[in-house]
C-alpha cells in the first residue's frame, strides 16, 4: 500500500512541476528532435536538408520508440508528445524517489531531495546551456530519468541490470550516457579500491583523434561559447567550480554518519567534476581541439546537478525542515514562485503551459501551424535565420511546428554543425545566402528559389512588396515566392 501512495504522491508531484515550469512542445531543442520523429511518421516530410535534424535522429532510436508508439496508440502528435512529456516527469521524479533510497532512510529527507530537484528543474547547469530538466519532451529528459535508475542499481551491486539500463540509455542518448556510465564506474571503483587520485585515470576518451574539420567549421563552433571552458563567465565557471566544495561536504557528513552508498557517489562526482574540468580545459586551450570540444566533457555536470541538489535537499529534509509544514511552505512556495517567474519572462508571449488542445497564443506559432495545415508537404521555407531568437517568437522551432523544412538556420542548425562538423560547409552557404535577411526584397527571395528551390517564406510585418501572402498575423506573413 505504501508503494501506491508514494506513486500517487509522485504524480501530483510531476503534475505540481509542470505547472510551475511549464510546457513547451516546439521550443529549443525540440526543434532538432521532433522533425525526426514527424520524418518517421511520414516520410513525405522534409524531402531535402534533412542532414540538420536526421543526423541527430539517426544516432539513436529515440524517434523510432517516440513514433512507433504514435503509431499504436492512434493518438494526434502533440497529444502523444505531450504524455510522453509528462510520462518522463514522473519515471524521472521516481528514479529520483529511488535512488534517494539507497542513500537514505528517512522519508522526510528523500521527498525534500525529490522536492528540490522537482522545484528546480529549470535552473541552468552552469555554462553547460542545459535544464536540470527541459520543458519540452526529448531524449536527454528520458536518458536522465532512466539514469537515475541505473545508479540506483549500481549502489544495490546488481550490475547487469544497471548495464542494460546503460545500453538502453545509449540507444537513447550516447553522450549524455557517457556521464551516468563514468558516475556508474568510479562508485564501483571507490567501493572496491579505496584510492582517490588514482581514479582520475579512469575519466574519458580524451586522447582519441579526429578528422580534422574543414575550415567552415571555425565560424560555427566559435558561436557556441559553451563548448569552450576558457570562454565561461565567472559565475559559469563558480558554478562548475563550487560544487566540489559543497560535494566533499556531503561526503564528510556522509562518513560520519555510516552512509556508505551517499559517501561514493559524492567521491565519484568529485572526481568526475575535476576531471571534466581537466579535460574541457586542456580541449578549450589550442584552437587544434577545436573540433573535439563537441565532446562537451562539462556536461558531466548535468547529472551532478541532480544528485548534488537531490542531496542538498535530504539534509535540508532531515536537519532542518522535518515535520514542520511552516518549514517546508517557506522554502518551496517562494522557490517555485521565482522558477514560475523566470519561466514566464524566458516565454513571455506564449502560454506558460502548451496544452495539446489548446489555441496556441504565440503568433509565430499560429503561423506556423497555419503553414502545417495549409500548404504541401514538400514546400521549402525560408526565415529569418536568427528567428528563434527574435523577441516574441519564444525560441520555437518551424521544422517542429509546421512539419516543413527550410534552409539552415544560425541557432539550431548551426549547434547540430558542432557536433557534426562536415556539415560545416554547407550550413555556411546557407547562411551567407540568407544574410541580411531584414533587408530583404522581392528580388533576393526569388534568387533562394532559384539557388535553393525555395517556394515559400515567413517574413515579420510590414512585409515585402511583391510577395502574396495568403496568412498574416499582427507579427507575421506567410507568403508565396512567385517565379523568378
Amino acid at each position: 500500500m505504501s508503494k501506491w501512495k508514494d506513486a500517487g504522491i509522485l504524480l501530483l508531484l510531476a503534475f505540481a512541476a509542470l505547472l510551475v515550469h511549464g510546457y513547451h512542445p516546439g521550443a529549443e531543442d525540440a526543434e532538432i528532435y521532433l522533425p525526426g520523429i514527424e520524418k518517421r511518421l511520414d516520410p513525405a516530410l522534409f524531402p531535402t536538408n534533412t542532414e540538420f535534424f536526421l543526423s541527430h535522429a539517426n544516432a539513436t532510436w529515440f524517434p523510432n520508440l517516440a513514433a512507433g508508439s504514435i503509431r499504436v496508440s492512434h493518438l494526434p502528435f502533440f497529444a502523444a508528445i505531450f504524455i510522453w512529456h509528462f510520462a518522463t516527469i514522473f519515471l524521472f521524479l521516481w528514479g529520483l524517489w529511488e535512488l534517494s533510497g539507497r542513500c537514505f532512510t528517512d522519508r522526510r529527507a528523500r521527498w525534500a531531495g525529490v522536492c528540490l530537484v522537482a522545484a528546480l528543474f529549470t535552473l541552468p547547469v552552469a555554462g553547460t546551456a542545459l535544464y536540470i530538466f527541459d520543458q519540452y519532451f526529448n531524449p536527454r529528459n528520458l536518458t536522465t530519468a532512466i539514469g537515475m535508475f541505473a545508479l540506483a542499481k549500481v549502489l544495490d551491486r546488481k550490475y547487469v541490470q544497471a548495464l542494460v539500463l546503460l545500453v538502453v540509455m545509449a540507444g537513447l542518448h550516447p553522450l549524455m550516457t557517457v556521464f551516468v556510465f563514468g558516475c556508474a564506474v568510479l562508485v564501483v571503483f571507490l567501493d572496491r579500491v579505496p584510492l582517490r587520485p588514482a581514479a582520475l585515470a579512469l575519466v574519458g576518451p580524451f586522447g582519441l583523434t579526429l578528422q580534422p574539420p574543414p575550415p567552415e567549421y571555425h565560424q560555427v563552433a566559435k558561436t557556441h561559447s559553451y563548448h569552450y571552458l576558457l570562454r565561461w563567465e565567472w559565475y559559469e565557471l563558480l558554478g562548475a567550480i563550487a560544487p566540489i566544495a559543497i560535494l566533499w561536504w556531503f561526503a564528510r557528513m556522509a562518513r560520519a554518519r555510516k552512509q556508505r552508498n551517499l559517501e561514493l557517489l559524492c567521491r565519484a562526482l568529485i572526481i568526475m567534476d575535476v576531471a571534466s574540468l581537466l579535460a574541457a580545459l586542456v580541449l578549450s586551450a589550442s584552437p587544434r581541439f577545436e573540433s573535439l570540444a563537441r565532446i562537451q566533457p562539462m556536461r558531466s555536470l548535468h547529472v551532478l546537478y541532480v544528485l548534488m541538489f537531490l542531496f542538498a535537499g535530504a539534509f535540508l529534509g532531515e536537519f532542518v525542515l522535518k515535520n514542520h509544514v511552516s518549514r517546508w511552505l517557506v522554502l518551496f512556495v517562494p522557490l517555485c514562485a521565482g522558477m514560475f517567474y523566470a519561466q514566464r519572462e524566458l516565454f513571455p508571449a506564449s502560454a506558460h503551459v502548451e496544452w495539446p488542445w489548446s489555441r496556441p497564443r504565440n503568433e509565430w506559432v499560429q503561423a506556423f501551424q497555419w503553414v502545417q495545415a495549409n500548404t504541401p508537404k514538400d514546400a521549402f521555407f525560408a526565415l529569418d535565420p536568427y528567428h528563434m531568437a527574435i523577441d516574441g517568437e519564444d525560441q520555437n522551432g518551424f521544422r517542429a511546428l509546421a512539419e516543413r523544412g527550410m534552409m539552415a538556420d544560425a541557432v539550431k542548425d548551426s549547434g547540430a554543425v558542432t557536433m557534426f562538423p562536415p556539415m560545416a560547409v554547407e550550413w555556411l552557404r546557407q547562411f551567407d545566402a540568407q544574410k541580411n535577411w531584414k533587408h530583404f526584397q522581392l528580388a533576393d527571395f526569388e534568387r533562394l528559389k532559384a539557388d535553393y528551390g525555395v517556394s515559400w517564406v515567413v517574413v515579420q510585418q510590414p512585409g515585402v512588396a511583391g510577395l502574396v501572402c495568403p496568412y498574416q498575423n499582427a507579427k507575421v506573413l506567410v507568403c508565396r515566392v512567385p517565379p523568378g
